[in-house]
Parts: C-alpha cells; structure tokens; sequence
C-alpha cells in the first residue's frame, strides 16, 4: 500500500524555478533512508527496475542498512572480493580481485549448473517454474564505490520470456527468496492502475504548484485509508463481489473494498442524522468517529 510519495519536477522545471535538481536516484535514497529512520528495527528490502541499478545509489542503501534488490546488465563487471593485504605491502589496497566471466557467458557455458525453483505470483499469472543460478561477487567500476551483491540469472525452460540477471546487495539472502521479492513488483503496477482507473490519479488537471504537489500523495493515501477500512468491515461485508459475466473473480478486488467502505459510510451518516431534521445546506460530509478509530487502529 502506498504510504509515502515524491514529486520529482525535471531538470529544465528546476531551472525554470531556480531550484536544485535532485534526479530520481537522489529522491530516492532519500525515502528510503527516511523509512528506514522511521522503522529502525525491520528488516526493510527496497525493490526496483534498472533505473535503480547505480552502483551509488545501492552503496548509500546498503551502508543505511536497507537490502535493495534491482536488474543487473548482463555485461557487468563482476569480481572476486579483494584479497587479504599481507603485512608490510606496498602501495594503496586493492579493491578487488580477479574479474569474473560475465553473466552472458555464464548463460550460455555448458558447464553452468540450473536449478529449477517454482515462484508464486509470477507477474499476476500464477505459479511459474523458471530456472536460476547463483553467486556472490562485487560490482565495481572505476571511481565508484564496491557493492558487494549476489547475482541471481534466471531463465525460463519454455523459452516464454528472454533471460535476466538481478542483484541483491545482501550476499546472504536466498536466490529464491530474491527472485520472489522482485516479482513482487508486480503488485504495485496494479495499485497504480487501480488507483487511475478508480480515484483518478494522472487524470486531474491543475495548474497551481500546490495542487499538483498534494492531489497525487493524497489520492494515493486515499488507496491505503480504503484498503485499512475494508479491513475493518464485517465478514459479510468483505465477501460481498461484483461479477460479471465476462469478468469471473473470486476474491474481492480494490472495486469491491470501495464500495464496501461508500456503503458503510453511506450508511452510518444517514443513521446518524436520522430523527432530526437538519438544513440541508449546513450538512458535511465527514467521516464516522468509529471509522476514524478504526483508522487510527489499523495504522
């Protein structure tokens, strides 16, 4: 669920305005190492695509105690981890060892070993069978910090999708585990796509700088404050599934938890007017102080 956004203007928006650019890198390491203040005692992985994929921005995260797990090229360069410095040598210590064969070669060796795992969730199609092989190495290049990861390089038996490598900046994580996480991806494509296509979000149109700085964060807590008060619904409620002929579903979908909590709403507010007889211009619409409790239990 969503729980903390960023405006990122453009470079040419900040020149405009005077302002410092910050990239997507910058806003980035930012949030996530300000939750990373907030919950200093979880165990917090930060899942991203290839734009996340700098070897920076996975050394500030890994420093701040955040696992972040992002695609890796296949063409990267991998090495051993620096050799053991012996007493009484000379000159600046090394930062790595040997180079590594890179993760294309390695696809295509003969003598590479696969191992065949079954992850859930693939991509919103279920269970799929793919096979991965794994390592620890460093990612380095010159002038950059050394990231120690673990690379994960996965390809399908059934020739479905072309193979990819991803890395995990925690050498001891599981590769099944880091594949899994990063399929995971998945469900925040669709809270975007439930939250344009049922609360409007990318869809206002605003011209004061304010506007557009608020409307998205709180269309988008807005999706949270939904999905927490469904929660809180009765069983009944929860089951309650608006089918179609041409769409079956059997579990309820962010559709359902909408209209679910509107008719709960919809329902304590006329209770709680009924037997009086108010002007109806003076009336508000405003949250139970039930649902608020909840709200503020849940959170």
């Amino acid at each position: 669920m969503p729980f903390l956004t960023a405006l990122v203007p453009s470079e040419r928006a900040c020149r405009e305005r005077g302002r410092r650019h910050k990239t997507l890198l910058d806003v980035g390491r930012q949030m996530a190492l300000q939750a990373r203040r907030w919950l200093p005692g979880r165990d917090l992985v930060l899942v991203g695509d290839s734009a996340f994929s700098a070897l920076l921005f996975l050394d500030a995260l890994r420093r701040g105690g955040v696992t972040a797990i992002t695609r890796l090229r296949l063409d990267a360069a991998l090495y051993d981890p620096a050799p053991p410095r012996l007493p009484g040598t000379i000159g600046r210590p090394r930062k790595t060892g040997a180079r590594r064969p890179t993760l294309s070669k390695i696809l295509t060796e003969p003598a590479t070993i696969w191992q065949q795992v079954s992850v859930l969730g693939w991509y919103g199609t279920g269970e799929r069978r793919i096979e991965i092989t794994s390592a620890s190495a460093v990612w380095h290049h010159s002038g950059l910090p050394v990231v120690p990861v673990r690379w994960v390089l996965i390809r399908d038996p059934e020739n479905h999708f072309q193979p990819l490598a991803l890395l995990c900046t925690d050498p001891a994580r599981d590769p099944t585990q880091i594949v899994t996480w990063f399929v995971r991806r998945w469900q925040v494509e669709v809270t975007f796509q439930k939250a344009r296509a049922h609360l409007g979000v990318e869809t206002q149109r605003q011209w004061s700088d304010k506007a557009i700085a608020r409307t998205t964060p709180c269309l988008l807590a807005l999706f949270s404050i939904v999905t927490l008060l469904a929660t809180r619904l009765s069983a009944r409620e929860q089951r309650q599934i608006a089918v179609a002929a041409w769409y079956p579903k059997s579990q309820p979908t962010f559709s359902d938890a909408l209209a679910a909590v509107r008719r709960t709403i919809w329902r304590e507010e006329a209770s709680s007017m009924s037997g009086r007889r108010r002007d109806r211009r003076k009336r508000r619409f405003r949250l139970p102080p039930a649902w608020a409790y909840a709200l503020c239990q849940a959170a």
